[in-house]
């Protein structure tokens, strides 16, 4: 008769209660970070994209930074039919749900794009985890849903504003829809993630943000404009009411920002939430305006920038920051990675896909 000594039954036992994680979105660039650092967790993953917005070789630079695999599945998430054979192909018991789109200058031109993609995904996916009895699930929102703050920092008990874009005001009905969904179905648990400014790349620059044609947010714009792509950044509006007239932002880096997601996770599969709907901000708690970002760029990679001050962008809000004292509290997580370092992290990335040494 063999004995199973105590480490080789906890190995066994720990694989066999591997959990798996859908991550709806998770060929874009949240998506391909919070993918790598759940693997890193322990966590199995499944992703689903429509590759609107994305590249199958962001999914191949998940494969090789992890060496797993990965499933992949081209499914839109506002296809029920399509998305429901995944979630009978896979089991899984949690999703992070991505798959939206995602910029607010494009959602002023184009709402009713905006209103279909956002709202009918996260409606979809909440209805088949109901078929299906799948459990926990991680909102992607914004700190677009306190639209214009009248006190800063922002705390998760700041008013909600009335939104100043279409994508802003999908966040915030999407907010309501999961609440009153997981109110409504006790079995249900989710937590809203309301975030500031992704930027940044994997250390390895194997995976990054890489834009179809015009880049929507401002460091995609900042390292095509220094890798030449670009002939100069356009700055939108010197005359809003901060220190050096340009718009204010909290800018996280992504991996900071993807760490967040797997605590989220680990808060429900560990049976932790307090409620079950939760809602945490998460940024670094500084506010950084454009100009002093540009500034930072240059100071961090020794490249000059060509920017030149336009006017103002419809639906963009003068200035937000976090105030990140819960979620480092309630979730212990925290962002670690400074922003000159994040910056280097977007440049190099930039410069590995144009081959530029």
């Amino acid at each position: 008769m063999r004995f199973v000594d105590k480490a080789e039954f906890t190995i066994k036992h720990t694989k066999k209660m591997k959990e798996t994680v859908l991550v709806s979105g998770g060929a874009g660039y949240i998506g391909t970070h919070t993918t790598v650092e759940l693997i890193e967790a322990g966590y199995d993953v499944v992703i689903v994209d429509n590759l609107s917005n994305s590249e199958m070789a962001a999914v191949e630079g998940v494969r090789k930074i992890t060496g797993v695999n990965v499933p992949f599945e081209q499914v839109d998430c506002t296809d029920k039919e399509a998305l429901g054979r995944v979630f009978d192909q896979y089991k899984f018991n949690s999703i992070i749900h991505f798959a939206a789109s995602k910029a607010v200058g494009e959602s002023v031109e184009k709402p009713l794009l905006y209103y279909r993609n956002n709202l009918q995904s996260l409606i979809t996916i909440l209805a088949l985890m109901r078929d299906k009895g799948v459990r926990n699930i991680v909102f992607s929102s914004s700190c677009t849903v306190y639209g214009q703050p009248d006190v800063l920092p922002v705390t998760e008990q700041t008013p909600r504003q009335p939104a100043t874009s279409p994508y802003g005001n999908t966040k915030q009905i999407c907010e309501d829809i999961l609440r009153d969904t997981v109110h409504a179905y006790p079995e249900l648990f989710g937590i809203a993630l309301r975030y500031f400014n992704p930027i940044g790349a994997h250390p390895s620059a194997l995976i990054g943000e890489l834009p179809k044609g015009v880049p929507m947010n401002l460091v995609p714009f900042i390292t095509q404009t220094a890798a030449g792509i670009r002939e100069c950044l356009s700055v939108f509006g010197d005359d809003y009411d901060t220190p050096d007239g340009s718009a204010i932002r909290d800018y996280i880096d992504v991996n900071d920002l993807a760490r967040a997601h797997v605590v989220a996770v680990d808060r429900m599969v560990g049976g932790k939430s307090k409620s079950n709907y939760e809602y945490f901000n998460i940024g670094t708690g500084r506010g950084l305006s454009v100009l002093e970002l540009i500034a930072e760029f240059e100071k961090a990679t020794g490249v000059k920038l060509n920017y030149k001050i336009v006017g103002r962008r419809a639906g963009d809000i003068e200035k937000i920051w976090a105030d990140t004292t819960y979620a480092n509290k309630e979730l212990g997580w925290s962002a670690k990675r400074s922003t000159g370092e994040t910056l280097l992290s977007a440049w190099n990335w930039e410069k590995k896909i144009r081959g530029i040494k």
